[in-house]
């Protein structure tokens, strides 16, 4: 399975198309509207997240609720490019440029793919840098763990620590529901009010907040990826893939970063076996993954994410057409966005996810797909 996704943050819209999938699949905008609705969300968004309700359309590739087999072509549609259609008008002309871009802002995809692309107004650079790309990213990660409910995949996403506060509540999976119903994702509700109290300040100070996001699988069958090639391992894979996300700078898979730091005999995972489980581990420092692959244990992904570059109150910069310092240029943005990288953290993750069992099982149709992983599962527990 493949994606390719097109579009500006202030074009017309976004387009999505997705190759591979198996026909068969029950799909309706129901399977994906309510993980756009979810990206949208979360305390400290800014204002487009009101005046734009993000929708899908499918273009091609399903018909009466099912897919055919066929590239799957996705639309959403920008609701606030009626406000832009003169600024981002494709035809030639149109100097001077209205609301140019030329104070390059730090932390941003600015100055670098200013002086990659020789872009002068670096609204050039912004529009396709913009997290604004993840919408569709998201939708086809909605996809993804549609395709991946069949085989018995569930998932969830929340937010660990930010704005300087962590959670001080471990996570289980009886936390789902206060973490859905958390406007910051978090597990514990006295987090979440310090939390929120921090982005106020924040927000009045002209500032901007990161944070520590996670997403949890489970359900899903060991020996997914390999252990033969670099680019088939599939913690490197997931790697990329939240690496992709625009001001995540850091990722691991389990304990990673803490496990460097202690001796072998209090991280590896120890292996057991009973002939109802077959093989189990009663830890899972590994975060599911080990020489590439998935163990069947809980895949467990975090990843760091820093403030979003646009500041209210600028940092100092200088223009890339006079040269002369200057206010890094403010556009509309949020004050923090942790709550939605978690969302689109656990829809990226089951991008990869989906791919692996598409490449591991084959077949043309959801039955065949689902009667091979089924097999395999039986396999595994007689092993």
């Amino acid at each position: 399975m493949r994606f390719l996704t097109a579009g500006e943050s202030h074009g017309p819209q976004l387009t999505g198309i997705v190759e591979g999938l198996p026909s068969q699949l029950p799909l309706s905008l129901e399977d994906i509207n309510p993980w756009l609705k979810k990206r949208q969300g979360g305390y400290g968004r800014g204002r487009r997240m009101i005046i734009e309700t993000d929708s899908v359309e499918f273009a091609s590739g399903v018909r009466a609720g099912r897919t055919t087999g066929a590239p799957l072509t996705l639309v959403i549609q920008n609701t606030d490019y009626r406000n832009w259609t003169e600024i981002m008008n494709p035809a030639p002309g149109g100097e001077p440029r209205k609301k140019a871009l030329t104070a390059a802002r730090p932390g941003h995809a600015d100055l670098s793919g200013g002086i990659k692309y020789a872009h002068k107004d670096l609204r050039d650079v912004l529009e396709r840098a913009s997290a604004r790309e993840t919408a569709m990213r998201v939708a086809v990660g909605a996809i993804a763990h549609k395709l991946l409910s069949f085989f018995g995949v569930q998932s969830v996403a929340y937010v660990a620590g930010m704005a300087g506060v962590w959670s001080p509540q471990p996570f289980d999976w009886s936390l789902v529901e206060q973490v859905e119903a958390s406007p910051v994702r978090m597990t514990d509700l006295q987090t979440e009010a310090e939390v929120i109290r921090r982005i106020d300040a924040a927000k009045a100070a002209g500032d901007t907040l990161g944070g520590i996001i996670e997403a949890r699988f489970r359900g899903v069958v060991p020996g997914l990826g390999s252990q033969m090639h670099w680019d088939q391992k599939l913690d490197g894979r997931i790697a990329q893939m939240a690496m992709s996300i625009p001001a995540i700078k850091g990722v691991e898979i389990g304990t990673g970063f803490d496990n460097a730091m202690k001796p072998g005999s209090e991280v590896h995972d120890a292996i057991y076996w009973d002939e109802a489980r077959g093989y189990y581990r009663q830890t899972n420092r590994a975060g599911g993954t080990e020489g590439g692959m998935s163990t069947g244990e809980e895949l467990v992904v975090r990843a760091a994410l820093k403030p979003i570059a646009t500041l209210m109150k600028p940092l100092p910069t200088v223009d890339v057409v006079t040269h002369a310092a200057a206010d890094a240029a403010r556009e509309r943005s949020d004050t923090t966005a942790v709550p939605a990288a978690s969302v689109i953290l656990e829809a990226l993750v089951g991008i990869v996810l989906a791919q692996v069992y598409l490449e591991k099982f084959g077949g043309d149709t959801l039955d065949e797909l689902v009667e091979r992983v089924e097999r395999y599962k039986a396999r595994v527990l007689a092993y």
